[in-house]
């Protein structure tokens, strides 16, 4: 039997908590294809993932897989008790019985005589599997295999230590160097970049790159789609269901964009068309020269031609109800509002009292809104100096540890620290965290929002404008919301009643790349300060505020020049 390479899913339906998740989605990934999955947090990135690896079992639809696929699973196959050799060995079996079967094979055919029907069988079970070391490139796995743990931070691991022993961070990395060693023949890849700083996840954009299978990633991660995926698939709502796209990222959204208009300008003509229908059943269809007095010569002979008159009427009528019935039968679905800001959401706006508020900038006379001088956190933050402005965009970056999230809860005074911290009197600040939490998680996203803000600012400032929470959440208790929700409820929080200086930490986390995309073009509207700490490489590489970069607090922090805008 020939060696499966093709991953192909046909029609698959799977429904989780009553309500289908996947409806119809059929997918094939080639040898040299690497797909991207894109879509909102729910529509069936991660569920599709598990059907293609067999993990889950869909409700309808088929699955044909490569044998040796590779998955990258949330939790690693093996026990807290188990070391990183273990782990490597695993990995590298495969290899190595494919090593061991050729030495087997070749001893095989040299005892064997050529003239042995047996001869045949055993040189073609010999090309089997020779093409599939290659393919591994197995004579070159330990080699590998040294080269990938330390590409993505592990070199320095001893192989001794278990898995219990190191951070959920190494554990991930862990399991994705196992898969690169293993090179198999389809990968599939969920979030591959989570817990990889920026020279690991080159070193995986490399890897990916390098593998002649097929590959399957879900992730929000823009850069990486953008340098590796050879397609993408776009899972939110669309007319005719999911669409597949040609090509990276970028040329993604260039084309979604198009698509978008298209499926906009569709419907409206549409919309329109049965208005017309509409309008022309009712009443044009019954009308015949409207406004227009019969002469003396035809009313003699106005009872015949009534007759053929009202036959053109009832046939105008006919055809106008048909059209009209068929179309609304086949119309165009609306477009989905999408979820997005407003320009001015985060524009600091003008409060009740607009004369205190310009007396209070009169007095500040241009100072910062917060300044740091000499300002140290024992083991998180060692900073010599920080003005931030009133009309600040800095971005804040460095590796884990250097102390990004520390220096945002500085910022924001929930954090104390040694040094000098001066604040501009009155100054109102909201700070978005990497973990969420509502205290009252049996209240409703419509109660949290409205409670939060009070009602007259809720009822100027509705939830469904700021296009953060869809309709069919507004409903559901906050503690049943997943983690990206709950971050999309918090940001809208703030930017209900913006604050003079807003801190993001992450902001793009759990949030789908659309989203992201949406979310940076708003940052840069308005007055108002804005303080962000990211790892996002799309957004570090597009940013163009002012940029400081935190080192670890054994080195000095240094500020760099602002990027250059890739627009």
């Amino acid at each position: 039997m020939p060696h499966q390479t093709v991953l192909h899913a046909h029609d698959l339906v799977r429904s989780l908590g009553g309500r289908r998740v996947l409806d119809g989605i059929s997918l094939t990934a080639s040898p040299g294809h690497r797909i991207g999955l894109i879509g909102e947090n729910g529509v069936g990135k991660s569920t599709l993932l598990r059907v293609l690896a067999g993990v889950d079992e869909p409700d309808a639809g088929s699955v044909s897989r490569p044998g040796d696929l590779g998955f990258l699973h949330q939790e690693m196959p093996f026990d807290a008790d188990s070391t990183i050799a273990a782990v490597l060995d695993e990995a590298l079996r495969e290899a190595r019985e494919d090593l061991a079967e050729l030495d087997r094979l070749g001893a095989e055919l040299a005892r064997v005589p050529e003239d042995d029907p047996v001869h045949r069988e055993l040189l073609d079970a010999y090309g089997r599997r020779l093409e599939q070391a290659q393919d591994r490139e197995s004579w070159d796995a330990d080699r590998r295999a040294a080269l990938v743990l330390d590409g993505l931070g592990l070199g320095a691991v001893g192989h001794h230590r278990t898995l219990g022993s190191l951070s959920g961070g190494q554990r991930a990395r862990l399991a994705l160097a196992a898969l690169l060693v293993r090179r198999p023949s389809a990968l599939l890849l969920d979030e591959p970049t989570n817990h990889l700083d920026d020279g690991a996840a080159a070193f995986l954009e490399e890897q990916v790159r390098g593998l002649s299978g097929a590959v399957v990633v879900a992730g929000h991660d823009r850069a990486f789609l953008d340098a590796v995926c050879t397609d993408v698939i776009d899972l939110d709502p669309a007319v005719d269901g999911p669409v597949r796209y040609g090509g990276n990222y970028s040329a993604y959204l260039s084309e979604k964009r198009a698509e978008r208009e298209r499926w906009e300008r569709r419907y409206a003509e549409e919309q329109q068309e049965l208005e017309e229908l509409r309008h022309s059943a009712g009443v044009t269809a019954h009308l015949v020269a409207p406004d227009r007095e019969r002469r003396d010569n035809e009313k003699m002979g106005y009872g015949h031609r009534a007759g053929r008159v009202q036959k053109q009427i009832s046939r105008r009528v006919r055809n106008a109800t048909r059209r009209l019935e068929e179309l609304e039968r086949n119309q165009v679905a609306e477009p989905p509002r999408p979820l997005r800001f407003a320009p001015g959401d985060l524009a600091v706006q003008a409060e009740e009292n607009p004369q205190a508020e310009a007396s209070e900038r009169a007095e500040a006379g241009g100072r910062p809104l917060v300044s740091l001088r000499d300002v140290r956190v024992p083991g998180r933050l060692a900073l010599d100096g920080l003005d931030v402005s009133a009309t600040e965009r800095l971005l804040v970056t460095g590796g884990n540890g250097a102390g990004k999230s520390t220096l945002l809860a500085v910022l924001a005074g929930r954090l104390a620290a040694e040094g000098e911290v001066r604040r501009r009197r009155g100054l109102t600040v909201g700070l978005l965290t990497q973990d969420t939490v509502f205290e009252r998680p049996e209240r409703t996203v419509r109660d949290t929002y409205e409670l939060s803000l009070g009602p007259a600012r809720a009822e100027k400032v509705p939830l469904g404008s700021l296009g953060l929470v869809h309709e069919t959440d507004l409903d559901k208790p906050v503690g049943q919301l997943s983690v990206g929700q709950r971050r999309r409820l918090a940001l809208a929080l703030l930017v209900a009643r913006p604050p003079q200086l807003l801190l993001l930490d992450e902001p793009t986390n759990h949030l789908s790349p659309r989203l992201c995309d949406e979310l940076e073009a708003a940052l840069g509207t308005g007055p108002g300060a804005i303080v962000i700490a990211s790892h996002d490489r799309w957004l570090r590489r597009r940013w163009q505020g002012r940029e400081i970069r935190l080192e670890p607090v054994r080195d000095r922090r240094r500020e760099v020049a602002p990027a250059r805008s890739l627009t």
